[in-house]
């Protein structure tokens, strides 16, 4: 008996991981997601919602286990609230595009944010969109990994098969590899931005490009994308998001007090 419940402690737990749907159809296919949340030992779950969901459904499919998870998920309006506390968040998507980046499987995926899942103030978000379309542009906008599952030919999954295929794929990277969701107290921490802290900063970008002319109404999308993307990429800190933010401001000041010098030295002239 002893030794059953040393094995038990040391399974890895994903405390520092959620799952965000976005805008789910079915209240079925929630509580399913919370089954599997609960298996893996994920304790968060974000649903941005399309309507009213129905927690009888919801509760039948995730059973009494996992029901304190349908009643304490986090229920928001829009994609930009659901990803705002995530440092990192894995976007989950068979749709390609033009404008889209490369997709990997979600063992490669999960094997990249492996030494960010070592920090536990790191928060990981595993994004899953709606049965029916799947992620938008807008919402894989949010996100800095991005995750396709592998199929022989029919790309279509259900979403609580996609929830737990991905759930796996991290719960077994984690514990293939020492179990490291634990803390290393010889690591040092890394105060990373997360989701609030990053579209605030690119907000500012935006605002700084508009007002030197590098962004206009029909390049915006496209260049604050590609933005999006590079940045992504470099895991800032809160630090540096906020030196970005700053020199944005310093930038934004320059540009109107000039404006604003030009306009009266005009009527002081006319």
């Amino acid at each position: 008996m002893a030794a059953e419940e040393s094995s038990e402690e040391t399974q890895p737990r994903l405390a520092n991981v959620g799952l965000i749907l976005v805008r789910p159809r079915y209240p079925e296919n929630i509580g399913a997601a919370a089954r599997i949340a609960y298996n893996f030992g994920i304790p968060q779950l974000t649903v941005v919602r399309a309507r009213e969901y129905e927690e009888e459904r919801m509760l039948k499919m995730a059973t009494h286990n996992a029901s304190h998870l349908i009643r304490s998920m986090r229920l928001v309006e829009t994609t930009a609230e659901a990803a705002g506390p995530y440092h990192f968040i894995v976007a989950t998507t068979a749709r390609k595009g033009r404008q889209r980046v490369r997709m990997h499987s979600p063992r490669r995926v999960m094997a990249e944010i492996l030494p960010l899942a070592q920090n536990p103030d790191n928060s990981i978000g595993l994004m899953f969109g709606p049965e029916n379309t799947g992620l938008t542009n807008e919402d894989l906008d949010f996100c800095q990994y991005y995750s396709t599952i592998p199929t022989a030919d029919f790309t279509s999954l259900n979403l609580a098969q996609a929830v737990a295929i991905h759930c796996y794929e991290l719960y077994m990277t984690l514990l293939e590899n020492d179990h490291p969701c634990k803390s290393d107290t010889n690591t040092a921490r890394v105060d990373h931005a997360n989701s609030f802290d990053l579209e605030g900063m690119y907000g500012h970008i935006g605002e700084a490009l508009s007002e030197v002319t590098f962004l206009d109404d029909n390049n915006r999308t496209y260049w604050m994308r590609s933005i999006r993307q590079f940045l992504g990429r470099v895991h800032l800190t809160k630090k540096e998001a906020s030196l970005i933010r700053g020199i944005c401001r310093k930038f934004l000041w320059h540009a109107r007090n000039q404006r604003t010098e030009g306009r009266e030295q005009k009527t002081e002239n006319g």
